[in-house]
């Protein structure tokens, strides 16, 4: 059986990281305008989270990226609030409690640089996403907290940390 690392992303990882992001989004046919999908960081994965109080993590299995999420301050908002960032995985990696595993990771790391809350963005008809992060203790919001530029997004939820 092949062993699952959970690790921070290297400069490397940059290609493989989008590839993944991109391919999730068209699977799930999230518009390319107002979500991720047009974000210039998904090239500049390694870039965007180098800096304080941010992190982006992959899931590896045999030297292959099939999936991972980031931690980041929530932009545009004047509060201690993060923001869980771009959790995607490759159909490879569903089902397997990888995600779960990957929550807790994110939000342990969120908490240890002490933000007080996590917020997230997803849309309507992304139900199994929604589903863990409900299982997690997130609960939805009536409108979105800052402004992430992704306008397509029509779901929000947040969690104490």
């Amino acid at each position: 059986m092949s062993e699952v690392i959970i690790r921070e992303i290297k400069l490397e990882d940059n290609s493989a990281a989008a590839k993944v992001i991109r391919e999730v989004l068209v699977e799930m046919g999230v518009p390319k305008v107002g979500t991720a999908y047009e974000d210039k960081a998904l090239d500049e994965m390694y870039e965007t989270y180098d800096r304080d109080k941010a992190a982006y993590f992959v899931v590896e299995e045999n030297q292959e990226i099939i999936g991972g999420a980031g931690i980041a301050q929530l932009d545009n908002y004047d509060g201690n609030v993060c923001e869980l960032q771009k959790m995607y995985f490759s159909p490879k990696a569903r089902g397997r409690g990888l995600g779960s595993k990957m929550m807790q990771i994110c939000l342990n790391f969120a908490k240890e640089i002490g933000f007080d809350q996590c917020y997230l963005e997803t849309m309507p008809y992304m139900e199994d996403a929604r589903k863990l992060y409900k299982k997690v203790g997130f609960t939805s919001l009536e409108k979105p907290m800052g402004d992430t530029g992704h306008y397509n997004c029509s779901r929000w939820m947040i969690r104490e940390l």
